[in-house]
């Protein structure tokens, strides 16, 4: 099986993906999981604690790294804060215990580009980080003098290359006005793409999930949204 999926994934790259493992398990961690994506091909470190992690990522730049939530020394949440802002074009896995939405909604929040729960078949994590691969690549390679979404509008890239995670709500809004870039659109036509009852729709939420969303874009990436109301009638996403 393992072969069989290398193969298919032989033209995905150069080089073997590089993953740091960061699992505080001994036992899954370098019994189960480590073994099993060695023999998919991938290059893996691991490391127990945020403490050995930052020893064994000196001098190697991950293309992916997998962790749990639940870590001896630091809260794993924190842990993709963190590798968002300093590695922004590394890949970033959850494998955790915890499968509440709550959870998954946070971890995908945080910076995560998937979510998995335990205990995950080793050909569903294999296909999630060669899926991740593939969508951070063209980041990697090349950085657009522009906002703008993933193909699938769950990331918005930042002219530098900074990358944010969204919500559904958040998706919809930016799916909007990036068709209608360097456009007025009134608050009515925001309004109907977030729900299909816009006369019991209170406004005061639209200014509400602009207002996250530019304080998320910012303190995610460090970059501010273009994203202004325009004289009372609508949003205005000047993006070029």
């Amino acid at each position: 099986m393992a072969a069989s999926i290398n193969q298919l994934n032989s033209a995905d790259t150069a080089r073997p993906l590089r993953l740091v493992l960061l699992e505080d398990d001994d036992l899954l961690r370098d019994r189960v999981l480590a073994p099993k994506l060695r023999q998919f091909g991938f290059d893996v470190v691991t490391a127990g604690s945020m403490a050995e992690m930052r020893k064994v990522m000196a001098g190697i730049h991950p293309d992916i790294i997998v962790l749990d939530i639940g870590l001896p020394d630091i809260d794993g949440f924190e842990v993709a804060r963190k590798l968002r802002v300093d590695i922004p074009n590394a890949g970033i896995v959850m494998l955790t215990g915890r499968s509440e939405n709550t959870d998954r909604v946070r971890g995908l929040s945080e910076g995560a580009d998937a979510y998995l729960s335990k205990p995950a078949e080793i050909d569903v994590l294999v296909a999630t980080l060669h899926s991740v691969a593939r969508r951070l690549k063209p980041s990697a390679r090349t950085v657009e003098d522009k906002w703008r979404l993933s193909a699938d509008a769950w990331l918005l890239f930042s002219p530098s290359g900074g990358r944010v995670t969204l919500t559904k709500t958040e998706r919809q809004l930016m799916e909007m006005l990036m068709r209608h870039r360097n456009q007025v659109i009134l608050r009515e036509s925001l309004i109907g793409v977030l729900t299909d009852d816009v006369s019991t729709f209170d406004p005061h939420r639209l200014d509400s999930l602009v207002h996250r969303l530019r304080r998320k874009v910012l303190a995610t990436i460090g970059e501010s949204l273009p994203l202004d109301a325009a004289h009372g009638t609508g949003y205005l996403l000047a993006v070029e």
